[in-house]
C-alpha cells in the first residue's frame, strides 16, 4: 500500500496519570488524541482536533486534571479508544499517511492499549519522532522538552501546554519550522 505524503498527521496523546506510583486497580489510558493535520505542500497547520476518549479501567486524578484540565466529566463524555482508533483510521487515512508525536511516548501508549484491548492500530509504520529530529537539527547534546524547543526557535507556546489538541498544534509548528529549513 503506497504512503500518502499529502499531509503529516502530529499526534500528542494525554493519558491517566497519578502524582506518585499508579494505583494497582488502574492502568494508564488515552483520555485525548490531540491531532494537527499539516499540509506538506503549504506547509500549514489545516485542521486542529480534539478527540476525548473515555477511559474504561481508570479515573482521572486530581493532579492529572491540575496537569491537563481535563476531569472526569470530560472523558465521561468521550467516546471508546476502539471508535477514535476507527475515526483516524477512516477520517484521517492514519495507516497510510507518515504521523508524528514528540517523543516515542505517544507511539508506544497506542501500541500498547491497542494490543491490551485487542484495538486495530490505526497508523501506518511510519512515524516521525519530532523530539529526536528537533535536536539533531538543532545540534543539540540532548532531546528537550516541547517547550523549550520552541523557545529555542521563538515560537510562542499557544494554548494549554499537556493539552493533547494545543500540545498537537504546537509541535506541528516546530515541525514545520523544522521542514522549512530544509
Amino acid at each position: 500500500m503506497p504512503k500518502k505524503l499529502d499531509q503529516i498527521l502530529v499526534v500528542d496523546v494525554e493519558a491517566t496519570c497519578w502524582d506518585g506510583p499508579k494505583p494497582c486497580d488502574q492502568e494508564n489510558e488515552i483520555i485525548e488524541i490531540g491531532l494537527c493535520v499539516v499540509d506538506v505542500a503549504t506547509l500549514s497547520r489545516v485542521e486542529r482536533r480534539s478527540i476525548l476518549v473515555k477511559p474504561e479501567c481508570s479515573k482521572v486524578s486530581t493532579f492529572c486534571t491540575e496537569l491537563t484540565t481535563l476531569t472526569q466529566a470530560d472523558v465521561d463524555d468521550g467516546i471508546p479508544l476502539s471508535n477514535a482508533c476507527a475515526l483516524l483510521h477512516e477520517e484521517y487515512l492514519a495507516g497510510k499517511r507518515l504521523w508524528a508525536s514528540y517523543g516515542n511516548y505517544d507511539r508506544q501508549q497506542f501500541e500498547r492499549e491497542c494490543a491490551a484491548k485487542g484495538i486495530p492500530y490505526p497508523f501506518g509504520p511510519g512515524h516521525l519522532n519530532v523530539k529526536t529530529l528537533f535536536a539533531v537539527s538543532q545540534g543539540l547534546s540532548r532531546e528537550v522538552g516541547m517547550a523549550r524547543a520552541l523557545s529555542l526557535v521563538d515560537l510562542q507556546l499557544e494554548g494549554t501546554h499537556h493539552r493533547g489538541c494545543d500540545d498537537a498544534w504546537n509541535i506541528a509548528a516546530l515541525l514545520i519550522k523544522l521542514l522549512e529549513r530544509m
